[in-house]
């Protein structure tokens, strides 16, 4: 695509980044027929290539955003479904990143829009504030069909309906119990057992500590020590995808500071991440702090070392399965896990080798419609987007569903009572943990459909 960008304007080394994505792109096409939100609407300015002519209109005239972009852009999944299309490399994510940036200095939203936003960028990232936000909207979801009968409030009236009934009690939410380790491993490298961070973040802490409770005593019976990490918090994404880029790189600093100072102090072969949304952040982290001179090369490194929970295993000698499972499961591949990080085997094949019997779900690249925040703030796509996954979960006949990512268990898990849990915890099973709560009572039948 043709663009004409002043000298001085590309003088700016985001400008100038985006400047070379926006030319990267042919106009082909073919984004339009992976992008959730054109599936959904036709509107070809809520496609990629759409919202592409209205960034590069935007930034090559040096304007501020205006109601017509905004809108179109919010709209944005960043799935990142038309990055894994691209047949030209287009860097659709960071575009739209800047672009976001953008708006949120140029474009003076409307007072509940602002508040609202507000109330999440200062809420979910931390997590004690969170869950007593969660409690207090449980209290309040009687007020969600006023709420809904108001166009402005509709996100606040997603935002009640997407409370969890019941939150983990204090003693669920302690430090994973002792596990009895095998001998311990011995990295070819380093000569000394396998040494790994695991991020605990900050929405996932609360809505599900058992997540990285599983991976804990996973990790523990293969002989891979776990560090702490002090100081370590929220990756950043949550704001970073409102567009309040500065509180994005606070978090990042913050987190590459903490895996340093570990990493510095024994060594650390891993940074691993339970929660695919964050894992594509954090593998940001080099690009995003890139020019910044103290952070540039630790970020870098610190990118690096991180990897989804699944990508580690899937590099281990892993033994037999100790439990027997059998379970059928429809795995739902998270936007993040397979676009944002092109990780699409490995946690399949981690299901299979475990004993159950794994089904892909059709359509499978399609958005559930979680996205970060995006299920309150664009409620009414964000469903439509749900109720299609959910039915094509169903097709597969599965006894439960088996995903990566803490915002699509709850987004998919609002719109189906099948249950639905986190591959690490199906693994924690089959290799000698206790059978997960939520399948009680499930037992195995023989499959309809041969296993994928």
């Amino acid at each position: 695509m043709q663009t004409t960008f002043s000298p001085a304007q590309l003088a700016d080394p985001a400008v100038a980044e985006s400047e070379g994505i926006i030319r990267k792109c042919v106009h082909c096409g073919f984004c339009t027929a992976t992008c959730p939100t054109y599936v959904t609407l036709g509107n070809e300015l809520d496609s990629p290539r759409g919202r592409i002519y209205l960034i590069k209109d935007m930034l090559e005239n040096d304007r501020p955003a205006d109601a017509k972009v905004v809108k179109h852009i919010d709209r944005c999944l960043s799935c990142l479904a038309c990055m894994t299309t691209c047949p030209s490399g287009v860097n659709y994510m960071h575009l739209v990143d800047h672009a976001r940036a953008h708006i949120e200095n140029t474009y003076e939203r409307p007072f509940v829009d602002r508040m609202i936003r507000l109330v999440l960028a200062k809420t979910l990232p931390f997590p004690r504030r969170f869950r007593a936000s969660l409690a207090l909207a449980r209290l309040a979801r009687p007020l969600a069909p006023l709420f809904d009968a108001v166009t402005p409030l509709k996100p606040l009236a997603a935002m009640l309906r997407l409370a969890p009934a019941r939150l983990p009690a204090a003693s669920e939410r302690g430090a994973a119990p002792a596990a009895a380790a095998a001998p311990a491993l011995r990295g070819p490298a380093t000569g000394r057992a396998p040494r790994v961070a695991i991020l605990s973040g900050c929405a996932q802490s609360v809505l599900d500590p058992g997540i990285n409770q599983a991976t804990t005593r996973l990790l523990a019976r293969l002989g891979i020590a776990v560090a702490p990490t002090p100081g370590e918090g929220c990756c950043g994404a949550l704001v970073h995808h409102l567009g309040r880029e500065d509180e994005a790189l606070d978090f990042a600093r913050r987190n590459v500071d903490a895996w340093m100072r570990v990493a510095e102090d024994g060594g650390l072969d891993a940074i691993l991440v339970t929660t695919s949304g964050c894992g594509t952040t954090i593998k940001d982290y080099g690009h995003m702090l890139r020019l910044d001179p103290a952070y540039a090369a630790k970020a870098a490194a610190v990118s690096a070392l991180a990897k989804d929970v699944t990508e580690y295993l899937a590099g281990l000698d892993l033994p037999a399965p100790v439990n027997a499972t059998g379970l059928t499961l429809a795995y739902h591949s998270a936007c993040s896990m397979q676009h944002g990080q092109k990780i699409i085997k490995a946690p399949k094949i981690l299901l299979a080798q475990a004993g159950f019997v794994v089904r892909d779900v059709p359509e499978g690249h399609l958005c559930c419609g979680s996205a970060g925040t995006y299920n309150i703030l664009q409620p009414e796509i964000a469903a439509t987007l749900r109720d299609r996954k959910v039915a094509n979960i169903a097709r597969t006949g599965a006894q439960a569903i088996a995903t990566g990512n803490i915002g699509c268990m709850t987004q998919i898990g609002s719109g189906t009572a099948a249950p639905i849990l986190h591959t690490v915890a199906l693994l924690d099973w089959a290799y000698g943990g206790e059978r997960p709560a939520a399948l009680a009572g499930i037992e195995p039948v023989v499959p309809a459909i041969a296993a994928e």
